[in-house]
């Protein structure tokens, strides 16, 4: 079977049938495998009414969420969240990364509900789902003015990147600091250049996100990493070197995440490891099935962020050996909702 063209700068090759959809839409095959260039970037407008997300998963350590952006130009080809783009009625393969929905008013929906006297003061995720420092958002600034109302309310916020933009809000986030109000968790895949260009290619080297991770340690503002995903047979082997690396960089807390494929991300991974590692594709997809119950993805709270059996316990090992040889203890910073506030309009005017 021919496999499709890569393409420079993006992470999947194709576009699976949305499951939601009952019409497939196939691209006409090139004429060879040569790589060509990818569909541009658009941006459209997302005009929902409310920005804060709620969910009920145990596994997840955080109950609400906002996300600025819907779809991800980083274009990590493993990326959990493909499929709710699907929901919007695009797919979860090259649509995911090239069609972004942007939340132009997302600040100002964020104060609407801290405002309201219905919100309990708690930790939020930013973002739960795509990355909140991805490209656009230099310039758009959506993700730094959502921070300044954090701050203005005092309500502790959590930051999972990898993106070294986050350092250009280092100004907002040590103010946070100062209320117990922040953690900002750094992804960190792999050390390896090559394959994260591969494998997350528009996202921050591994080096700026080193990089990063040490900036905000500098300032005060509480950070560690997460190793996401431990592709078993690809990178979970580099967890002693992240961790040291990490440790040394400033890293306060870690944690890590088994490999997840749902629904269309497990085809766009095998055919990522077809083009580009296949003669480890066997291996890394038969030790996933080790991992899962014989299948790529396992859907269950108890299982799907660790896996199970010897590899997932191997796993596990290797990351606690690696966390205690860098000297890394916490898994999650402290927070403090005891300085929440909401601001009068005579406050809010001094920002």
């Amino acid at each position: 079977m021919k496999s499709p063209p890569r393409l420079r700068g993006r992470g999947s090759v194709s576009n699976p049938k949305n499951r939601f959809e009952s019409v497939e839409r196939i691209a006409e095959p090139p004429d060879d495998n040569d790589e060509i260039s990818s569909p541009r970037t658009q941006f459209l407008t997302d005009s929902s009414k409310s920005l804060l997300a709620y969910n009920d998963s145990p596994d997840v350590g955080f109950d609400a969420s906002i996300n600025p952006y819907r779809g991800c130009e980083h274009g990590c080809v493993y990326c959990y969240a493909r499929p709710t783009h699907e929901y919007l009625g695009f797919s979860s393969g090259l649509d995911f990364e090239t069609k972004i929905m942007v939340k132009e008013d997302a600040p100002e929906l964020l104060r609407k509900e801290l405002s309201s006297h219905k919100w309990k003061p708690q930790i939020v995720a930013l973002s739960g789902n795509t990355d909140c420092y991805q490209p656009i958002e230099k310039k758009k600034q959506l993700t730094r003015r959502c921070l300044e109302v954090f701050l203005d309310f005092r309500n502790p916020v959590v930051i999972i990147t990898k993106n070294h933009l986050v350092t250009r809000d280092i100004d907002i986030l040590t103010g946070l600091a100062k209320y117990q109000c922040v953690g900002v968790t750094i992804s960190i895949t792999t050390l390896n250049i090559k394959l994260a260009s591969l494998m997350e290619p528009r996202a921050s080297t591994p080096a700026r996100r080193l990089a990063a991770i040490h900036a905000l340690s500098e300032a005060g503002v509480p950070v560690g990493y997460l190793q996401a995903p431990m592709i078993p047979g690809l990178t979970d082997s580099e967890a002693p070197a992240i961790a040291e690396a990490a440790a040394k960089a400033g890293a306060e807390f870690c944690g890590y995440v088994a490999l997840r494929l749902p629904f269309a991300v497990k085809l766009l991974f095998e055919q990522w490891l077809g083009q580009h590692y296949p003669e480890k594709k066997e291996k890394i997809l038969n030790r996933i099935r080790s991992m899962r119950s014989g299948k790529l993805n396992d859907p269950n709270f108890q299982s799907r962020m660790r896996g199970d059996g010897i590899f997932a316990e191997q796993m596990a090992e290797l990351f606690q050996l690696a966390q205690k040889k860098g000297g890394i203890r916490e898994r999650w910073p402290k927070f403090s909702t005891e300085h929440f506030r909401r601001p009068s309009k005579d406050q809010l005017s001094l920002f």
